[in-house]
């Protein structure tokens, strides 16, 4: 599998936020958002057997991992396998994904956060599967502007999503009107800052 990093720090965003957790960062992405934080991710890599990946981990004895990206899911075949073995240590675990690929077969083994894109990304995310989105995952909006929270309330009030529903604005973004819109429209969201970047950790 291609690996671009695999680091311990605090999880700086959703239902998990402030717990220590060891990352396992997935090289490759299918999309180019504009706003995109990891833009090293989306390409390159090392590529890393499962054996070595996990000797790594063991080392750390994680209780909890995020797969994240670049996107996991574009290594499908080789993510299985590997959140298989971390399953069956009983590490609890978080995959983060773009929203354009099926996560359904790694459900029972992990949490799923699927990043809604909104139109400042430039790109966009397959809505169907919101609907495989169980009440323990969760729907990430990143948001910039009026645009994209008005972008997201239509989903919201068009999509049942029985997960929970966080707004993060994208990073540098003044977030004072994204507060504003939510409040006014009585959204039923959750608004988040990434405190990794905030207390200065990767």
């Amino acid at each position: 599998m291609k690996i671009a990093e695999i680091f311990k720090s605090l999880q700086g965003e959703g239902k998990n936020q402030g717990k220590p957790c060891l990352f396992i960062r997935f090289a490759g992405c299918n999309l180019h958002c504009r706003w995109c934080d990891t833009p090293d991710a989306q390409m390159g890599g090392i590529e890393m057997a499962l054996d070595s990946v996990l000797e790594q981990v063991w080392r750390v004895h994680p209780p909890y991992v995020c797969i994240t990206g670049g996107e996991p899911l574009l290594q499908a075949d080789q993510l299985e396998p590997l959140l298989a073995s971390l399953n069956k240590q009983g590490t609890m675990i978080d995959i983060e994904t773009n929203g354009t690929i099926d996560f359904t077969q790694f459900q029972k083994y992990a949490l799923i956060c699927m990043d809604v894109k909104c139109p400042s990304s430039g790109e966009t995310s397959d809505l169907t599967l919101l609907n495989k989105i169980r009440k323990e995952d969760s729907v990430k909006f990143v948001v910039k502007d009026e645009t994209d929270c008005r972008y997201a309330q239509e989903i919201i009030n068009e999509h049942q999503i029985a997960g929970e529903i966080f707004f993060s604005p994208v990073y540098g973004t003044d977030y004072k009107p994204i507060i504003k819109f939510i409040l006014i429209n009585n959204l039923p969201v959750r608004f988040q800052l990434q405190l990794h970047k905030i207390v200065g950790v990767k």
